[in-house]
């Protein structure tokens, strides 16, 4: 017959060993339920960016985009890319491309692609702005940013899988990005035809203003002359 004693130290040896274990496990489980909550998080969030944008709701489209932000581990480029792309369409350039230049630091690989095709599109409008606001300078030095950005897309941007993987799966980075350098490329030599001559030809005078100057000469000359042969002023030079 078993002790009874025997028995409740066993039971109370149990409950202490489950309480342990529970205790030791309970941070792990609080993890496991962060990382769900934040997975599920960020599906809704982008989600909610990608409807409010499709409905021209850029506002909207920033706001969730801001909602991925915090503790953003998985593809960490999205949530300032999708906040870039709000920004810009809603006219907010300045701002659109710290957040495209953020994403494009964090993007790896063909990730870079797309980031880079909005980033350099965001520059050109800034160059367009720029020159609608009469600084010729400024439009020709966010363009030439904007070729650097696209000059320097790797390789296989050019590829389907780089398209594949793109916002917009139906567009052909590898196009896009040769049709965005040409035109920028013919804004900027367009640009560079509009600058006036550094050293403009300075003005001739006039046939009459010539000749009333040579008569004064000649004229100053003469009285000169006069005065040296009168003995006046003594040797010192007058002006003229």
């Amino acid at each position: 017959m078993t002790d009874p004693a025997e028995l409740l130290h066993a039971n109370r040896t149990r409950r202490r060993v489950r309480r342990i274990l529970f205790l030791a496990s309970l941070p792990l489980v609080v993890v496991a339920l962060a990382l769900c909550g934040k997975l599920l998080g960020m599906y809704a969030f982008a989600h909610q960016a990608a409807s409010a944008y499709a409905q021209q709701d850029y506002a909207g489209t920033v706001q969730a985009a801001r909602g991925q932000l915090p503790l953003n581990w998985f593809e960490p480029y999205k949530a300032p890319f999708n906040l870039g792309v709000g920004l810009a369409d809603g006219g907010d350039l300045a701002g659109a491309r710290a957040a495209f230049e953020e994403s494009l630091a964090l993007a790896g690989g063909l990730e870079q692609c797309v980031v880079r095709v909005n980033l350099a599109i965001v520059l050109e409008r800034i160059g367009d702005a720029a020159l609608r606001d009469g600084d010729p300078r400024g439009a020709a030095s966010a363009w030439q940013e904007a070729l650097v950005v696209m000059q320097d897309a790797p390789p296989a941007c050019d590829s389907e899988q780089a398209s594949a993987s793109s916002s917009d799966p139906e567009r052909d980075l590898g196009e896009t990005l040769d049709e965005q350098e040409q035109r920028v490329r013919e804004k900027l030599e367009d640009s560079r035809g509009d600058e006036p001559d550094e050293a403009p030809q300075q003005e001739q005078p006039d046939r009459s203003e010539l000749d009333e100057i040579k008569e004064q000469l000649e004229q100053g000359a003469e009285d000169r002359r006069d005065r040296d042969s009168r003995g006046d002023g003594a040797g010192t030079d007058r002006p003229w």
